[in-house]
């Protein structure tokens, strides 16, 4: 289900207020793959619903290049949203998650191993407030850019 990015705040609130730990994690998953699926079921194990923050088209293209995203924020959402680990997506635009982070107030936020709580600006935010933070290993050799690059028969 897309929650409005408006409506996000409180939606969330209502669910803590319910007694859920609410598990927060963003990304452009552009393409989606097994190294995407893996990384969302260990997202979710941290709490009891999971909120994805999906970045829109338009901030996928500033951080990865002018030709992605490959599928629309809509597409992309509607994939997503189908897993039985992604509870509700939100699309956010800025370059970082820390404005939606501060609107989500997870109770853990989780993201890739390939991270660390210095290069993490939104992890200080988490732990500036009393949630948590995991960081999740990566799986080898499980990335969009690599699955592009073995479509346009590139070696990786």
């Amino acid at each position: 289900m897309i929650i409005a990015r408006d409506k996000v705040a409180e939606f969330c609130q209502v669910l803590r207020d319910g007694g859920q730990k609410v598990v927060f994690t963003n990304g452009c998953f552009d393409i989606l793959h097994a190294g995407h699926v893996r990384y969302l079921n260990k997202a979710r194990s941290f709490g009891d619903c999971l909120v994805l923050g999906l970045n829109t088209d338009s901030s996928v293209s500033r951080i990865k290049g002018p030709s992605r995203p490959i599928n629309s924020q809509l597409d992309r959402a509607e994939v997503v949203g189908a897993l039985k680990s992604v509870d509700y997506v939100v699309f956010f635009d800025e370059p970082t998650a820390e404005a939606l982070i501060r609107q989500v107030r997870p109770d853990v936020y989780v993201k890739g191993g390939d991270y660390t709580l210095d290069t993490l600006p939104e992890g200080q935010i988490v732990l500036g407030y009393g949630g948590k933070v995991e960081l999740v290993q990566l799986v080898e050799g499980r990335s969009t850019t690599n699955v592009i690059a073995r479509i346009k028969g590139e070696k990786q």
